[in-house]
């Protein structure tokens, strides 16, 4: 008696935006998909990147990158990745724009898998959106919240906004900038962001600031925790 095999489709389906899938699916759509060069998975939903502008994308992109650059370079034990996949949950595959994570080995939250994507919560995500109304504000944002993504910057271009949160008691509430319109990061110790002169683009005095918090006793401290673990 020959036992019938059950018969799998192996005929893979292009990529295309607003599918539902799993994250299996997802990866292996996107994997067979050259032609689509940046895709998401959010709570189920496939979400295919359009173009992207100067003005509008890429000019923010490299000024938040390059802040976050600075900071890597001068805290040993931790690591930046701009647009990296992250595995966060079955439902959920993002891309976001920058993250900073902890080592692993050094208490991180996160870990690279053997085929080099970021498996479970880096310790910051930064997102750069057309406005509030784009789906990082909110299916994204929960999706970060649930999985324990500790802090996540939102910096909404259109509307000329930037939102910084906190993840507390599994909410995410507002880090609130001081006097002089810094946010300082309670995550990353020495990570300040002067947020005026972000939005207006003075680089210089965003890199003044950050060069403060690289120089605080917080961020010292910080080095030296991590050094000893």
């Amino acid at each position: 008696m020959v036992t019938k095999q059950p018969h799998f489709n192996t005929q893979i389906l292009p990529l295309e935006n607003g599918d539902r899938l799993s994250r299996y699916e997802f990866e292996r759509r996107y994997t067979a998909s050259p032609d689509v060069k940046k895709a998401e998975l959010i709570e189920g939903v496939v979400y295919i990147a359009s173009s992207v502008g100067f003005r509008h994308h890429a000019e923010p992109h490299a000024n938040l990158i390059g802040w976050l650059g600075i900071y890597k370079i001068a805290t040993p034990g931790v690591e930046l990745g701009i647009n990296p996949t992250i595995r966060l949950d079955q439902d959920n595959e993002p891309q976001p724009d920058g993250v900073l994570l902890i080592d692993q080995k050094l208490g991180g939250n996160s870990r690279l898998t053997a085929d080099d994507y970021i498996e479970g919560a880096p310790e910051l995500v930064t997102e750069i959106s057309a406005s509030s109304a784009a789906y990082d504000l909110h299916d994204k944002k929960r999706a970060y919240r649930r999985n324990g993504i500790q802090e996540y910057i939102s910096w909404q271009i259109l509307e000329n906004k930037l939102d910084w949160f906190q993840l507390i008691e599994s909410e995410y509430l507002s880090l609130q900038a001081d006097a002089d319109g810094i946010i300082k990061s309670q995550v990353m110790p020495g990570l300040w962001l002067a947020v005026p002169q972000l939005l207006a683009g003075d680089m210089v005095t965003v890199l003044a600031v950050l060069q403060a918090g690289l120089n605080s006793p917080e961020h010292r401290e910080f080095i030296q925790r991590l050094s000893k673990i």
